[in-house]
């Protein structure tokens, strides 16, 4: 639970009793490596805190093919916004890449903490922002980037989670296909 504390405390003050508050509305749960937490077609009926392992958020194009969106690595929160905040079904699904553990607040518990502690929404749009503008950074820079420098970037912004993920994923995530991947790799190595 300190870890979850620990993040929101970046994003703004809590005293004792809100921390004490947070702390008893957060609900520790494991999941196993390749179990989905979320699939499309569900609605979200909570947010979590990611504490330790990786997800990765997929979806199937129109041709059937799953594809990458991208990976949460711990001390991050997941959710699906849109479909949180609307109360509609999740066109993405939410996978375990590791056997993970992760902190939920239910959709009741955020609104009690939102009504309750003074300063919480701040505090949530904060993270939301922050989340926004680092989605945007990541997609504008690998729009302009070959494989190469897409394969290097992910290296250098996430250096634990290439050997845990499978290449199957990460050659999703980067845009290419496998062969194309194990290539990339044999070239650096060289």
């Amino acid at each position: 639970m300190d870890a979850l504390i620990n993040y929101l405390l970046q994003f703004g003050h809590l005293n004792t009793q809100q921390i004490a508050l947070i702390k008893s509305k957060g609900v520790e749960k494991e999941i196993k490596k390749d179990a989905y937490y979320q699939k499309a077609g569900k609605i979200p009926r909570e947010v979590i805190f990611l504490t330790e392992g990786i997800f990765r958020i997929c979806y199937y194009n129109h041709k059937g093919d799953e594809i990458t969106k991208y990976f949460i690595d711990e001390n991050n929160f997941v959710a699906d916004l849109d479909s949180y905040n609307q109360g509609i079904p999740s066109t993405e699904y939410a996978q375990a890449v590791t056997d993970s553990k992760y902190i939920a607040l239910s959709k009741e518990a955020m609104l009690d903490l939102s009504l309750t502690i003074v300063g919480w929404d701040e505090i949530v749009n904060k993270i939301i922002v922050k989340g926004f503008a680092e989605k945007v950074t990541k997609i504008s820079t690998m729009m302009s980037e070959d494989a190469t420098e897409r394969y290097l970037r992910f290296f250098e912004r996430f250096p634990t989670l290439a050997n845990r993920i499978p290449l199957s994923y990460l050659a999703s995530y980067l845009g290419i296909t496998q062969s194309s991947l194990s290539r990339i790799r044999k070239n650096i190595s060289d």
